[in-house]
C-alpha cells in the first residue's frame, strides 16, 4: 500500500510525491481551492507567463496612466498604462487619505516591457472572473474515524467485492462443493475479510505518519486496495523508509498470525479456506508492496536509500519512479507469460477466456504502477520548484481608501499609485476589508461614481491576514486554511505590504509545474 501525500498510499500497485503501495496501496501527496494543492498539478492547463496576461484585473483607474514616482526604478517603464501588477508587488500606502502608496520591488513583467493593462479601462471586456474552487473531492462512504482519520470506502470497491466473491465462491465450489449456493456468502466474508486486512495496512501507514507529525488527510479503501493520503512528505530519508516500510511489515505480520491459527484448524473446512485464503492474500500483499518500485512501498523504500546516499530526495524520486516504470512494463509482459507457462497455476488447463483475463489484469496493473510512478515524478518535480512560490513576490500594490470613497476615485487613486489593490481602512488607518476583483469587473463605469467601495468589499478576517514571509508549502497551507479571492498580505511589524490574489497563486503554481527539474 503505498502513502498518498498530500501523499498517498494504495493497497494497490499503483499521490504523487510520497507513496509506499502495496497490491492495492499506494501512496501521493496532494495540494490545494485554487489554492494549488500539492494535488494534482497535471489536470490544470499550462499557463502563459503572468506578465502577459491579459485576463485579470487592474484596481487601477479610468485613464490608464500612472503617475511617474520618484521610487521607481530607472528601468520601470512610464509611457505604457499602468504596470501590469501581475507579479508586481508593493509595499503598503501611506496611510495618509488620497496619497498613494510606496511601490514596491519592481517586477518582472515591468523589466521584461510586456503590455500593460488598467484594471478599470477597456481590458475589462477581457477580464474572466476568478475561477471557482472545486471542492474537495467525495470519498465515498465514511466508515469511522480511527485515530481521528477518516476511513471511506469508495464505490469501486463494492465491485472488486462482487469480483472477489464470485472467483472465490468458483474456488470453494471445487473445494466445498456441499456448501452450494452459501459459498457466495462465505466469499462475501473474505473479501471484507481481506480488505479489513488492507485496512491494516493502511493504519500502519498513518500511525507512522501522525507519530512523525505528518497530516494524513483520509484513508480510502478503493478497487485495488488502500490509499493513506498523507498530506506532507517526510523530512528525513530515515523517516521516509520507516513510512514506508511498516506497511508490509503489517502485512507479513497478518499473513504469519494467520498462518498460526490455521495450525489447529482442520483442513478442506471453511475455516480452515477462509484462513488459508487470508494468510496467502496477505502474503502476496506484503511481497508485492516490497517491490522497488514507485508507487510501491519498496519504490518509497528505494527513494528514500538513494536519497541517504546522495542527499537529494528528488534524485531517489526519480531513480525509483524509473524502476517503477520499468515494473510496470515487467507486470505487462511477465504476468500473462507466468500464468501461460503455468508456473503460477499448477496444473489446471489454460482456456483462451483466462489468457485473456491474464492480459487485462497484467493491464490494469502495469498502468496503474506506470501512472503512479509519473504522477510521483511530478509531484516531487512541484516540492523542488514550491519555494519559488513566496507572498512577497505575488503579492499585488495597493491603496487605502475609506468606506465611502467611490469606487471611481479609489480607482483613480490605484491607477495613480500603479497599484492593483484597495484596501478599506478606518480612519486610523486601520485595514478592515478588501474590494473584491471580481466584484469591480461587474460595475459599469458610469456607476462607479456612485457606488462606494464598501459595497464591493470583503471583511477581514484572522485567515485572510498573510504573513509577507510566507512561502512554498507553508504559503500554500495558509491559504488552503481560509479559502478567499484575495488575502491581506502584512510585514511581521503588523504593516501592511499588499494584496494578494489566489488567482496569482494559481498561475505562478501552474507555471512551477510547466518548469523542467
Amino acid at each position: 500500500m503505498t502513502q498518498d501525500h498530500t501523499a498517498r498510499h494504495r493497497q494497490r500497485p499503483s499521490r504523487a510525491p510520497h507513496t509506499p503501495s502495496t497490491p492495492g496501496c499506494r501512496s501521493g501527496p496532494r495540494h490545494p481551492g485554487r489554492i494549488p494543492s500539492t494535488r494534482d498539478p497535471s489536470a490544470r492547463p499550462r499557463a502563459e507567463d503572468a506578465s502577459n496576461d491579459g485576463d485579470t484585473v487592474d484596481v487601477t483607474g479610468g485613464n490608464g496612466q500612472p503617475q511617474p514616482d520618484e521610487n521607481h526604478p530607472a528601468d520601470h517603464p512610464t509611457a505604457p498604462p499602468t504596470p501590469n501588477p501581475e507579479h508586481d508587488p508593493g509595499h503598503a500606502p501611506e496611510r495618509d487619505q488620497g496619497r498613494p502608496d510606496k511601490p514596491g520591488p519592481d517586477s518582472t513583467a515591468d523589466r521584461t516591457g510586456h503590455e500593460h493593462r488598467s484594471l478599470a479601462h477597456a481590458g475589462i471586456a477581457r477580464t474572466d472572473p476568478p475561477p471557482e474552487r472545486p471542492k474537495e473531492p467525495g470519498g465515498g462512504i465514511l466508515m469511522g474515524r480511527p485515530f481521528g482519520v477518516p476511513v471511506y470506502v469508495a464505490p469501486s470497491w463494492f465491485l472488486v467485492a462482487a469480483l472477489i466473491t464470485w472467483v472465490f465462491g468458483g474456488q470453494l465450489d471445487r473445494v466445498l462443493p456441499e456448501l452450494g449456493a452459501l459459498r457466495y456468502l462465505v466469499s462475501l466474508f473474505f473479501a471484507v475479510a481481506f480488505y479489513a486486512s488492507v485496512l491494516v495496512h493502511e493504519l500502519a501507514h498513518t500511525i507512522a505518519a501522525l507519530r512523525f507529525k505528518l497530516p494524513v488527510r483520509r484513508i480510502q479503501l478503493q478497487f485495488f486496495g488502500g490509499v493513506s493520503e498523507i498530506e506532507k512528505e517526510a523530512e528525513t530519508p530515515g523517516r521516509e523508509f520507516v513510512l514506508a516500510f511498516v506497511g508490509p511489515l503489517l502485512s507479513l505480520v497478518l499473513a504469519g498470525l494467520f498462518y498460526l491459527a490455521l495450525k489447529p484448524v482442520e483442513p478442506g473446512t471453511v475455516p480452515g479456506v477462509l484462513l488459508a485464503g487470508l494468510m496467502i492474500s496477505n502474503l502476496i500483499v506484503a511481497i508485492f508492496n516490497l517491490l522497488p518500485g514507485l508507487p510501491l512501498d519498496g519504490g518509497r523504500m528505494l527513494r528514500a536509500v538513494v536519497w541517504k546516499i546522495t542527499g537529494r530526495p528528488m534524485t531517489g524520486t526519480v531513480a525509483a519512479a524509473w524502476v517503477g516504470r520499468a515494473l510496470a512494463v515487467s507486470v505487462l509482459i511477465g504476468l500473462p507469460l507466468l500464468n501461460q507457462s503455468r508456473t503460477l497455476g499448477g496444473d489446471r488447463d489454460v482456456s483462451g477466456m483466462d489468457t485473456v483475463t491474464d492480459a487485462l489484469l497484467a493491464a490494469i496493473l502495469a498502468a496503474i504502477i506506470w501512472t503512479g510512478a509519473g504522477n510521483s515524478l511530478r509531484m516531487a518535480r512541484l516540492r523542488e520548484h514550491l519555494p519559488d512560490l513566496r507572498a512577497r513576490t505575488l503579492t499585488r500594490r495597493a491603496v487605502p481608501v475609506q468606506s465611502d470613497t467611490p469606487l471611481s476615485e479609489g480607482l483613480r487613486r490605484a491607477n495613480a499609485a500603479g497599484a492593483r489593490a484597495l484596501v478599506v481602512v478606518d480612519a486610523d488607518g486601520t485595514p478592515l476589508s478588501l474590494v473584491r476583483e471580481a466584484a469591480i469587473v461587474g460595475i459599469p463605469e458610469h456607476r462607479r461614481p456612485w457606488v462606494p467601495v464598501s459595497e464591493l468589499a470583503q471583511d477581514l478576517t484572522d485567515g485572510m491576514r498573510v504573513s509577507a514571509e510566507l512561502s512554498g508549502e507553508a504559503l500554500l497551507d495558509t491559504l488552503r486554511a481560509t479559502p478567499a479571492t484575495e488575502y491581506l498580505v502584512v510585514e511581521n511589524t503588523g504593516e501592511i505590504y499588499g494584496v494578494l490574489s489566489a488567482a496569482d497563486v494559481e498561475r505562478a503554481f501552474v507555471k512551477a509545474m510547466a518548469r523542467p527539474s
